[in-house]
């Protein structure tokens, strides 16, 4: 039987542009597996792994304008933003080269003996080692920062630990090339093609996840995709860590006070970050409380201008538009459900935006409006009107987890007056990012971000974005009476390699 080909689609028109691949077969995903499998010790000198993502950031860079006319062919979402993704992750790739050099993700502690203590201590060293082959399944809606050379990958190579990537359907043919600027890289210093595996199809995904060699994934897509995957994960002869994104309503509360002040900029805002990339960023805000009368309905028709203002859009395939096409019409339905726009779509192959009002208390109880509590990926938000706090915190209590959580105030009330903090507080068990008097899209390369929250967001509570990310491919291992002639060069007494640590109790920098 033939391998099925795999087509680079163009989701202007729906028509396949060229062969890129065929579906990868249980034995090719087997080889890509083993060959990454063998590639472990190229990685194991810190200074190759740093020089390593340093190269690949500077030969993505070198490709960028191939690799981002490659990207909006099979994406359409414009050069302006793929290079500005493509941006993102050459920096978040260097970032990961500076953590390496750094080597305080090792986390290494020395406790020396002390009989003194209840009960005694022996000599402990303890410090972190790579997992091994992590699966990574990329993202469809951010080709560059959450695909082949994304912040999976980049964190994994980080940890010392190959990647075998399954690549998402919208973007084959960019996948290839990212592939290829990688391997490429990995040679520049030694490091074996292997390091690096990409596969195609459905039935290589589910192979990938069970085979025996791979001992963690890291996954950005659906609910439904993900949890699949999660279980398939578990339910493994030896279960792996899987850290998957699946899903996030990214709740806003709007206070009155807010509402009254700065109605129509907060309007606006919502309009521009619920519709950013043609509403496909998994931190757009979906559900906003915002308060029933004046105050409430400026912010509501300041929002349907802007929204009425925002040109049709192409999303990243025909499935995923008719799912919001039908999804919108579906929410429309409902009782006590109103569109001042309404969204659905804008032709044969792009899709309008629009919002949806309704009563807040029809949330706050469990019935068929739940349907609103549910993501619909695209540009479509629901504005919940509440009539008073009681309104917000049951609706509230109602969520499920998400990565951001977001609330407008009142300088008054940013200033500490009124009930600020105490929204703060209730948001917090909901996210994993809480925002004041911001929008969640756009989520910064730093040190401190967090990006991941209760489930559905993730199903674990790490983070995909920043620095800690790494800390998903690691696991910690302590020596106890070793001798120093046996020790790892990172745990020996006098530091040959400049570790941060902490040593018999103190920091050490």
């Amino acid at each position: 039987m033939a391998a099925a080909p795999v087509w680079s689609v163009d989701p202007r028109t729906g028509k396949q542009r060229e062969q890129v691949a065929v579906e990868a077969t249980a034995q090719e995903v087997d080889a890509a597996v083993r060959a990454a499998h063998e590639a472990r010790g190229a990685l194991t000198d810190r200074t190759v792994r740093a020089a390593f993502l340093r190269s690949a950031a500077d030969e993505l860079e070198a490709a960028r304008d191939r690799l981002v006319e490659a990207a909006d062919a099979e994406t359409a979402l414009g050069p302006v933003r793929l290079n500005g993704e493509l941006a993102r992750t050459c920096y978040q790739l260097r970032a990961f080269a500076g953590i390496v050099e750094e080597g305080a993700f090792l986390d290494v502690v020395i406790d020396h003996p002390d009989d003194t203590a209840t009960p005694p201590v022996p000599d402990l060293r303890r410090y972190k080692i790579p997992l091994g082959v992590v699966a990574v399944y990329s993202a469809s809606n951010f080709p560059f920062a959450f695909s082949v050379a994304g912040g999976d990958t980049a964190s994994a190579l980080a940890a010392g630990c190959p990647v075998v990537v399954k690549a998402h359907p919208d973007h084959p043919g960019l996948s290839e090339l990212v592939a290829k600027v990688l391997r490429r890289a990995a040679a520049r210093h030694g490091v074996p093609e292997g390091v690096l595996g990409l596969v195609h199809g459905f039935e290589a995904g589910l192979e990938l996840i069970r085979h025996p060699l791979v001992a963690a994934a890291g996954f950005t897509g659906s609910v439904r995709g993900g949890r699949a995957l999660f279980d398939a994960a578990a339910a493994r002869p030896v279960p792996i860590p899987f850290h998957g994104e699946l899903g996030s309503l990214n709740p806003v509360v709007v206070t009155e006070a807010a509402a009254a002040e700065r109605g129509e900029a907060i309007g606006t805002g919502l309009a521009g970050s619920m519709t950013l990339g043609v509403g496909q960023f998994c931190v757009k805000p979906g559900l906003v409380l915002a308060p029933a009368g004046e105050a409430g309905d400026a912010l509501v028709k300041s929002l349907t201008a802007a929204v009425s203002d925002t040109d049709a859009g192409v999303l990243l395939d025909h499935r995923m538009r008719d799912n919001f096409v039908a999804g919108v019409a579906e929410r429309g339905e409902l009782p006590d459900v109103e569109s001042p726009v309404t969204p659905g779509a804008g032709g044969e192959h792009t899709v309008s935006a629009g919002f949806l009002t309704v009563p807040a208390r029809r949330l706050a109880e469990e019935g068929e409006h739940d349907l609103l509590l549910e993501e619909c990926f695209g540009p479509v938000t629901v504005v919940a009107r509440y009539q008073d706090d009681a309104e917000v915190r049951a609706v509230l209590s109602r969520l499920p987890g998400n990565l951001t959580a977001t609330v407008q105030l009142s300088d008054a009330e940013a200033a500490g007056e009124g009930r600020g903090a105490e929204l703060v507080q209730e948001l917090t068990p909901l996210a994993g990012r809480v925002l004041v008097n911001g929008w969640p899209t756009g989520v910064a390369v730093a040190p401190a971000q967090h990006h991941g929250g209760p489930y559905p967001a993730t199903t674990s509570t790490s983070t995909s974005v920043g620095g800690t990310a790494i800390e998903r491919w690691l696991r910690p291992v302590v020596y106890q009476g070793t001798p120093e002639a046996l020790l790892p060069a990172e745990l020996k007494d006098n530091n040959p390699l400049g570790l941060p640590r902490r040593f018999n109790g103190g920091l050490e920098l």
